[in-house]
């Protein structure tokens, strides 16, 4: 099955990660685009326990379904993803519900795509309510030179969900927990 293979980076500014990328080569291949992304479970959270996810991705009026299984210990985030196109999005949001699945969280972020003349990676720039993070996705070594090349080791690497972030950044702040929206 398809692995999906990345790490997130923080950076301090969406502007300060937009220079990041520009002077290491990278250019604009997909335009920053608003994503509402939401994440099913059963009630008892059985997909959460086992560290897998399906979620439903919408974003510039397309819609993506996406199962990603449980992370393989490693310096990078690597675990098996599979992604297909949803034409309706309410349609299988009844599909899920009507098989015990329910929406559990939604978190909204920007999103910038950014890819190199060249190379089997991809950078993303998210924006989002707790921070801006650059993610980089790729091969374990082209992941390992471009955040070498953007200036960043390897004790920089978040492998944490949006999730777990979100959920460490509530805490921290002594903040309840709720979708991590704007």
């Amino acid at each position: 099955m398809p692995q999906e293979t990345e790490i997130k980076l923080a950076v301090t500014t969406a502007r300060a990660a937009r220079r990041l990328l520009k002077a290491a080569g990278f250019h604009v291949a997909r335009r920053r685009l608003f994503e509402g992304n939401t994440i099913f479970d059963t009630p008892k959270l059985l997909l959460r326990r086992s560290h897998s996810l399906v979620r439903l991705r919408e974003s510039g009026g397309d819609a993506i379904l996406t199962y990603k299984g449980s992370p393989v210990p490693s310096r990078h985030k690597v675990r098996e993803e599979i992604e297909t196109v949803v034409e309706d999005p309410r349609a299988i949001r009844a599909v899920f519900e009507r098989l015990g699945y329910r929406a559990v969280w939604r978190y909204e972020k920007y999103r910038t795509e950014y890819r190199l003349e060249r190379g089997a990676g991809v950078a993303m720039l998210d924006e989002t309510p707790i921070g801006i993070y650059l993610e980089l996705e790729g091969s374990p070594r082209w992941i390992d030179r471009m955040a070498r090349i953007l200036g960043f080791i390897h004790q920089d690497y978040i492998t944490a969900s949006y999730g777990r972030l979100y959920m460490d950044y509530c805490k921290a702040r002594n903040k309840k927990q709720g979708d991590m929206v704007f």
